[in-house]
């Protein structure tokens, strides 16, 4: 992938990650680890916390180089407010890619998060031939719920299990967009107060099946 890309809006301005980001980066983490560890990936096997900010932003910078990650960070007033990255980046018969963020506590409710979403993923269809973009909540994410609904992300299904978050496999639902969906953009059907209702209603058995942990195995 090229140079990665400064998208502006009123709100909030989204650019490519710098190394130079890594102690604003920090600083925010530490400052809303409380609000954010709920919702953080991690990896399995690994303590958390057992990687700095810095060797993390070279890590994501050098999938950018191949091609297969978007990294970038939510710039609000001058001041890193969040992160958003596009990950597991594909082309050719597929062209389709799975996105994530965070923001501090004091970003949200403002409507940042939509709007840097909506841009992300304008960019990926429209300047990159990007065709599919996934996005995956967990349940008792109400907030990142309602990203994808004010968006109109189509609801795709339940998956058990499916990320390791917080030092946990974690079930999450699953919703996702084609290009084909918003000929306009994303940002601007959003703006219009043009996305379909319903589109991503979750199904009462898929609820309950959220509500039901799969019990693990005896040891």
């Amino acid at each position: 992938m090229a140079a990665l890309p400064t998208l502006h809006h009123r709100l909030v301005t989204v650019r490519g990650v710098r190394v130079r980001d890594a102690r604003a980066m920090e600083r925010a983490l530490s400052d809303n680890r409380a609000w954010l560890s709920p919702w953080e990936a991690t990896t399995p096997l690994i303590r958390l916390g057992g990687s700095d900010a810095k060797s993390s932003i070279r890590s994501l910078l050098q999938a950018a180089k191949q091609g297969s990650a978007l990294p970038m960070v939510l710039i609000q007033d001058h001041q890193l407010v969040g992160q958003l990255n596009v990950s597991q980046i594909t082309y050719g018969s597929l062209s389709s890619a799975s996105l994530g963020y965070w923001v501090v506590k004091s970003a949200a409710g403002q409507g940042l998060t939509p709007v840097a979403v909506a841009l992300a993923t304008d960019y990926l269809f429209f300047e990159k031939g990007l065709h599919r973009m996934e996005v995956c909540v967990r349940p008792e994410n109400t907030a990142s719920l309602r990203v994808v609904e004010k968006l109109g992300f189509r609801y795709e299904g339940f998956r058990r299990r499916y990320i390791h978050i917080d030092g946990k496999w974690a079930d999450h639902f699953c919703f996702a967009l084609v290009a084909e969906e918003v000929p306009t953009g994303v940002l601007a059907r959003f703006e219009k107060g043009a996305v379909p209702a319903g589109v991503s209603t979750i199904p009462e058995l898929d609820w309950v099946k959220a509500r039901n942990p799969m019990s693990l195995p005896p040891r």
